[in-house]
């Protein structure tokens, strides 16, 4: 009987690993909109450097350079957390501009700030270095592969990575030095592409127009977003646009539109309360195989709890028996994740109540996460199609975890982006970098970490 849970429990995980990559959205524009010009939605990533959890880079603006015109699409600060991002897609700015080709765009950078944590210390340590510039503000310009073409009455993308491992500097112990030497890849892309859609936003409820099929949040960098549902858009377990209420935290993963709304594929109500901490975790204590505490670093909270942002806490969890999985429902899913299976590495949503200064955890939700790592040569397992599996080494907190390289589950739905899919790194005898996303968690057949990925991808090559 457990040998058949088990298969049963991978073979859920395979078939819905992809959930957030998929297309099942119009990116049409919303009726009765009038369009005058060119419209420019901008998408930020990250390839991540081991130990470090955050960094924090404030983008002062941001220039299209094309043939006619130089618009900015970001000019107001923003700080982004750029080590949060690993695979992930987060929405940045939205912007008309004037139909042209753009061939560049100049970036002006301020203020980073590295946070990387010490394993060796117990609870683990966090350390903050405020990161040195060549110059402040630095200027940067970067081209693209291929022009960006915005056309009137058009929605274009904007995809943007900090590559944070190129861009930190280390020292021969492969410390942090705090010295950033910023390298950003830039690419054109479409609000249907694999890489053009919204796969992280979480925000708070705004309000919701339910005859109008939509909601606003309070998304990333105080924004709010117009979030439209369709017939299509798929709601996590007892929801509806009917039921949702203010106050409640909402996660959306779907496709910019023209008016620079979101047309949701799947929308997810993480908590009805306002108090929550998310980040990765960096220790489980345990009593007779389930977790009593984590340990974590907070990269994100609600607003009553914002000064818990960039630190280490540590959390009682021993009473919560909510366990959940982001954008997954099904009779299986608490036996997937529960207080038995968290481990060090992934990244959860814990919510509860908060009243100052104690937070009283009730739900826990393991969210999606990406992984950067070097493919293992040799290690393919293709048993259909992309069904199958590989190994990837990665000496952050998921090979930490794993205790070398960590096995990476993929499925028939899995995307495989600049790769041809699983059989293509099958006679690969070189150690390529891939950066995967999806559900880090304990593999149901063998006990040990695993990552099922619904998006494999590798590496973008610089440009300039």
């Amino acid at each position: 009987m457990k040998r058949f849970f088990a298969l049963t429990a991978a073979a859920l995980l395979a078939t819905f690993m992809l959930v957030g990559c998929g297309s099942n959205s119009s990116n049409s524009t919303t009726p009765g909109q009038s369009q005058q010009s060119g419209h420019v939605f901008v998408t930020e990533e990250d390839a991540p450097l081991p130990s470090v959890v955050g960094f924090d880079v404030t983008i002062n603006s941001i220039t299209l350079n094309g043939q006619s015109n130089s618009p900015q699409v970001v000019s107001t600060p923003t700080t982004v957390d750029f080590a949060r991002l690993i695979g992930l897609r987060s929405p940045l700015a939205f912007n008309t501009v004037p139909p042209d080709t753009y061939n560049s765009a100049t970036f002006v950078l301020v203020n980073p700030v590295i946070s990387y944590v010490d394993m060796t210390q117990n609870p683990p340590a966090l350390n903050t270095i405020n990161g040195t510039l060549a110059q402040s503000p630095y200027t940067m310009t970067v081209n693209f592969p291929t022009p960006m073409v915005v056309g009137s009455n058009e929605l274009a993308g904007l995809k943007m990575e900090f590559d944070i491992r190129q861009s930190l500097a280390v020292d021969g112990n492969g410390q942090v030095t705090g010295v950033v030497n910023p390298v950003i890849y830039i690419k054109a892309t479409k609000a249907s592409d694999p890489d053009g859609r919204v796969t992280d936003l979480t925000g708070g409820l705004v309000s919701v127009t339910a005859a109008n099929n939509s909601f606003v949040i309070q998304g990333p960098y105080g924004r709010q977003l117009t979030v439209y549902v369709s017939n299509n858009t798929e709601f996590n377990s007892g929801w509806n646009i009917n039921d949702l209420t203010p106050p409640a935290i909402v996660a959306v993963q779907g496709a910019f539109q023209a008016d620079g709304s979101l047309m949701a594929d799947s929308v997810e109500v993480i908590t009805t309360a306002q108090s929550f901490l998310s980040g990765r975790v960096l220790q489980v204590k345990s009593s007779g195989g389930q977790a009593q505490s984590v340990t974590m670093w907070v990269g994100e909270t609600g607003a009553d709890m914002v000064s818990n942002v960039d630190t280490i806490q540590t959390i009682d969890i021993s009473a919560v028996t909510d366990y959940e999985i982001c954008f997954l429902d099904g009779p299986l899913t608490n036996a997937l994740f529960n207080d038995t299976s968290i481990e060090v590495g992934q990244r959860i949503f814990i919510g509860g109540s908060y009243v100052n200064p104690t937070f009283t955890p009730q739900m826990i939700s393991l969210r999606r996460q990406g992984v950067y790592g070097m493919f293992v040569p040799g290690s393919v397992n293709v048993t259909n199609g992309n069904a199958g599996s590989f190994q990837l080494s990665n000496n952050g907190l998921i090979g930490y975890a794993a205790g070398g390289p960590v096995t990476v589950y993929t499925g028939n739905n899995t995307v495989f982006f600049n790769l041809s899919g699983l059989s293509a790194l099958e006679g690969d005898t070189t150690a390529v970098p891939l950066i995967t996303r999806g559900l880090f968690l304990k593999d149901p057949n063998t006990g040990n970490p695993a990552f099922f990925a619904g998006f494999v991808s590798e590496p973008p090559q610089a440009t300039n």
